[in-house]
């Protein structure tokens, strides 16, 4: 559905239920209070005027710095391009339906040509900010640079300096490629993403393989760039805790997606925040064989939950969480939106309390490993409502 502003975008409007995860505690009993796009007050009282959600969940909207599943909107087989803003809304309205209010893309600029080229991350970036004002979710963009390609890093560079980009990434998939050579399926897959025959994919991965100095040293200087312009950095599959000290050196202080335990616990224990996949939570292993979430969640070695490749997963990773691993539902919910709101530097989301955005859902949560979402509100905007909660609204 459009975008829509709640009955009363001015004056206060009230939300009371049985069940509010609000920033002071447990779920609970609770009212909140919201008016021109703000939480202005929040009670551990219910009744009263407003929206009764009765046992409905209501929690904050989720917030997801790392999500890469638009790209089926836009090449939903090999080499089959749908246009680009019809991708994108496509892919904001199942956001909204999902309860994610916040979104970072993850646009990889790498050597590849294709859906991974330059061209392609800067097209995608260029529609993301034109298509704002018509999106219901804040949409961001999380810049994927691989560092293999330095011959890209002065555009990535420009796209930086001009605030075109919210978090930046680094990654280094060059070697996975290599190891593709010994894989002819996965090395098929990647060149019909790319648009490239595996003879010409191989050719280049050689061409970049042979000397990696330049590459390195252009992603130190992307990295300085954005540490100077405020952009929040992160590191890709960190493989040791070697690795992780290395990234943290250069300012990346979110470790997304460690290999292993060991690194993980590193990056806790230094500090850093620690990004696991919401799929991966969601099935109980990973499905390259590494660190598995639930297993990190557990020991404290992860801090926050992104979607990767699936944003039902986002949904549904915190009733996991608390199924699996020994958190309560508030705590669990946390690693979906106040930490990475927090780790994102995005101090005005992630919680119920007043004086934050209006960024709120409301779950019917009765089945927890597939729970629904009958209201989505963003900046105090109704932006989705299913028919539970178009009932809630009409009384």
């Amino acid at each position: 559905m459009t975008a829509a502003p709640l009955p009363s975008s001015t004056s206060p409007f009230t939300l009371s239920g049985r069940r509010m995860l609000l920033a002071d505690g447990d779920v609970a009993p609770g009212r909140l209070t919201l008016a021109e796009g703000r939480i202005v007050e929040t009670s551990r009282h219910t009744g009263g005027d407003g929206v009764d959600l009765s046992d409905l969940l209501v929690a904050p909207g989720l917030v997801d710095l790392h999500g890469d599943a638009f790209e089926r909107q836009i090449m939903p087989r090999p080499g089959v391009h749908f246009p680009i803003d019809l991708g994108l809304i496509d892919t904001d309205r199942q956001m909204a339906a999902l309860g994610i209010t916040t979104a970072a893309h993850g646009i990889t600029a790498s050597w590849e040509p294709g859906l991974r080229s330059l061209d392609a991350a800067e097209a995608l970036i260029l529609a993301i900010h034109a298509l704002r004002p018509r999106m219901m979710v804040d949409t961001r963009i999380h810049l994927r640079h691989e560092i293999a390609n330095a011959a890209g890093a002065a555009r990535v560079e420009d796209w930086l300096s001009r605030g075109l980009v919210d978090l930046l990434a680094l990654n280094d998939h060059l070697p996975d490629f290599i190891a593709m050579r010994a894989r002819p399926a996965k090395l098929a897959v990647a060149a019909g993403r790319s648009g490239l025959s595996t003879d010409e994919l191989l050719t280049r991965i050689d061409a970049l393989a042979a000397d990696r100095s330049e590459q390195w040293a252009s992603a130190r200087r992307l990295a300085s760039v954005a540490r100077a312009a405020g952009i929040p950095l992160l590191s890709h599959d960190d493989e040791t805790p070697e690795m992780r000290a290395a990234a943290r050196a250069m300012g990346a202080r979110i470790a997304e997606f460690p290999v292993d335990m060991a690194t993980a616990q590193a990056a806790v224990a230094a500090g850093d925040e620690v990004m696991v996949g919401a799929p991966n939570l969601l099935r109980g292993t990973s499905h390259a064989g590494r660190l598995g979430a639930r297993d990190a969640v557990a020991a404290g070695a992860a801090t926050l939950v992104a979607s990767d490749y699936s944003h039902a997963a986002m949904l549904t990773a915190p009733f996991v969480t608390a199924a699996t691993t020994g958190l309560d539902l508030a705590q669990s919910w946390s690693l979906v939106s106040a930490r990475p709101a927090r780790a994102a530097g995005l101090a005005d989301r992630g919680r119920l309390a007043p004086g934050l955005r209006a960024d709120l859902i409301v779950v019917d949560d009765a089945d927890p490993m597939v729970p629904r979402v009958a209201l989505t509100i963003a900046r105090g905007r109704l932006v989705h409502a299913d028919a539970t909660g178009i009932a809630l609204l009409a009384g």
